[in-house]
């Protein structure tokens, strides 16, 4: 048997993207290529992996059986290769890490422009996810090697993944200017809040729960929900309301203009580095330890 490398990564394109045209485009490749290679790797393992139902293509039990197989065997010749290079030091290759957008904002900005003074010959790519389950799934997937998550009042605990502690961010209040809220410039309480409109991002984050603590506490009531969390602060410049955001999102805030309030709550997020069990490539290795002193100078940081 002579299976090409490639059509384990053409496979794996179509398995993650659901379609040949767009597992084509991922792979920056004509669609017939794609098409041919699956046929290909058919005839070499002799058997079928897809149903063809219409233009669909759907997964049969052996093309299951092979997603896993595929990926270890992917990933094992993405780690050779980055090992090699790795082999007169950190000179060149490529370091994928997904990362919620809040955690994008902060600590990942300076997480990687440290990495990048030590390593100026490495490319970094981010591969933003949503939530947790995102950010875990692109892991399993081979999306990105690292991933960076924030999980409300503890760390991540999923199975397949160790994750070590980065930071613990609390939750702040921003408005268009101070008098949009309490006078003052000390934290606020639930109480503080009281028959203010607030802008909201999507059931599920972190910040979002924080959100529905206070609409839970007091008359608070929704101005404005939004699903891209990116589109929070321009609402609240915009006079939408007041919105409860990450600590990282702290500078972006006041570079802004907004004023800027901490949040007495019980909620906190906790920010880690989730890494697979899996073999880490030098840059991925390298990225690790930068966050483990990152995590060394915010202490203190919990652990439970």
């Amino acid at each position: 048997m002579s299976v090409d490398i490639r059509q384990f990564q053409y496979f794996l394109a179509v398995v993650d993207t659901g379609s040949v045209h767009r597992a084509a485009e991922q792979m920056y490749v004509a669609q017939p290529s794609v098409s041919q290679s699956l046929r290909r790797l058919e005839r070499e393992l002799g058997c079928e992996l897809f149903q063809r139902v219409g233009r669909k293509l759907v997964l049969n039990a052996s093309g299951h059986a092979l997603i896993e197989p595929a990926r270890e065997l992917v990933r094992s010749l993405d780690f050779a290769k980055a090992t090699v290079e790795a082999v007169d030091g950190l000179q060149g290759g490529r370091l994928l890490i997904a990362s919620m957008p809040s955690q994008a904002v902060s600590p990942l900005a300076a997480l990687i422009s440290r990495f990048l003074d030590l390593y100026p010959g490495v490319e970094v790519g981010v591969v933003t996810a949503t939530r947790p389950d995102d950010v875990c799934d692109a892991l399993r997937r081979g999306a990105a090697e690292l991933g960076l998550v924030a999980v409300p009042n503890g760390p991540l605990r999923e199975s397949g993944f160790r994750v070590e502690p980065v930071e613990i961010q609390s939750y702040l209040i921003v408005a268009r200017s101070p008098e949009d809220l309490p006078a003052g410039d000390g934290a606020l309480t639930y109480q503080d809040l009281q028959g203010l409109r607030l802008v909201v991002g999507q059931p599920g984050t972190g910040m979002r729960r924080a959100a529905d603590a206070i609409l839970e506490a007091t008359d608070c009531k929704i101005a404005v929900e939004i699903e891209q969390r990116e589109a929070l602060m321009p609402l609240v410049l915009a006079g939408a309301g007041v919105a409860v955001v990450a600590e990282s999102w702290r500078t972006l805030a006041e570079s802004a203009g907004l004023a800027v309030r901490e949040l007495i709550t019980d909620e906190f997020l906790h920010v880690g580095l989730a890494i697979p069990t899996s073999r880490m490539s030098p840059a991925a290795a390298a990225f690790r330890d930068i966050a483990r002193q990152h995590a060394s100078a915010r202490q203190p940081v919990s652990h439970c």
